[in-house]
């Protein structure tokens, strides 16, 4: 029997966004119907305008993941964010523009083996109905985000503008993989049922605060555009190109400073600099 993928019904009417000033921030003038080649576009133009990073757990600043609090940041004052904030915004102005969408969670499996034991529930995804199908849209994933919408119903590889990815059916979950250095790699395993918004709430006290979560010990960023993506991580900067080229270097912290600015697109604070500093000495143990 085919599993049931349609949205369950909304457990809150979804907070209002400023279209016209999120548009202007992803730099978006295109059609805003509510259509497969409407939502590709605008997850395009969001994850290359809008980065991911989680400068505010690692600095000990929290991370609101309220509407009011994440079109402030996100929107007006050009940062980035992680999941929450990112698929959380996403997931309102789809909305907003007719999209059938909903919600979805999941527990990050990146860079773990097949049979580690499950982890927390701290991934936000958003799952689209065009046409009776169900589609992942996902702006919030770092370096290896989905650059394009994938079909649940799709057994096969799903080519994009960069991986390969699939998504398959495992017990009772749907497990995100990408096809990386020939390597399939599972990025997470999605949950079916759309869950209610204190699930996020709690995901996000975990992720932004837990001693054991990277983003409290660990510089982030990330930000795909057509023509590649970009991760930092400490001091290492990795560029893999849409034609299979790949950069690394390391950064002192003048240099990831520029970094943050140039290539993230963040409007770099002063507070942040005992961070990158940190961060800038990861170097000396990476390369001694």
């Amino acid at each position: 029997m085919p599993h049931d993928t349609r949205p369950t019904a909304d457990f809150a009417a979804p907070p209002a966004v400023d279209l016209p000033r999120y548009l202007a921030r992803i730099g978006y003038d295109g059609p805003l119907a509510p259509t497969l080649e409407v939502l590709a576009a605008l997850q395009a133009a969001h994850i290359a305008a809008i980065p991911f990073e989680a400068i505010d757990a690692l600095t000990g600043a929290g991370v609101d993941i309220g509407a009011e609090a994440v079109d402030a940041k996100l929107i007006a004052a050009r940062r980035g964010g992680y999941c929450f904030e990112q698929n959380g915004l996403f997931l309102r102005v789809l909305r907003a523009l007719g999209f059938a969408a909903e919600g979805l969670i999941a527990r990050v499996r990146w860079m773990l083996p097949d049979d580690a034991p499950p982890t927390a529930r701290t991934h936000m995804a958003v799952r689209v109905m065009l046409d009776g199908r169900a589609w992942l849209a996902d702006v919030g994933f770092g370096a290896a985000v989905p650059p394009a919408p994938l079909a649940f119903d799709v057994a096969a590889p799903q080519e994009t503008p960069h991986e390969t990815y699939r998504i398959a059916r495992r017990g009772a979950e749907w497990r995100l993989a990408a096809l990386i250095d020939d390597e399939w790699r599972t990025l997470y395993a999605i949950e079916d049922a759309s869950p209610p918004a204190i699930d996020y709430e709690v995901g996000n006290w975990y992720t932004a605060t837990h001693p054991d979560s990277h983003f409290r010990h660990q510089l982030i960023a990330a930000r795909t555009t057509a023509e590649a993506r970009y991760g930092l991580r400490d001091n290492r900067l990795s560029i893999r190109f849409a034609d299979g080229r790949s950069e690394r270097r390391y950064l002192g912290a003048d240099e990831i400073e520029e970094t943050l600015a140039s290539i993230f697109l963040l409007p770099v604070r002063p507070h942040w600099r005992t961070a990158i500093e940190r961060a800038a000495t990861a170097e000396i143990a990476v390369l001694a």
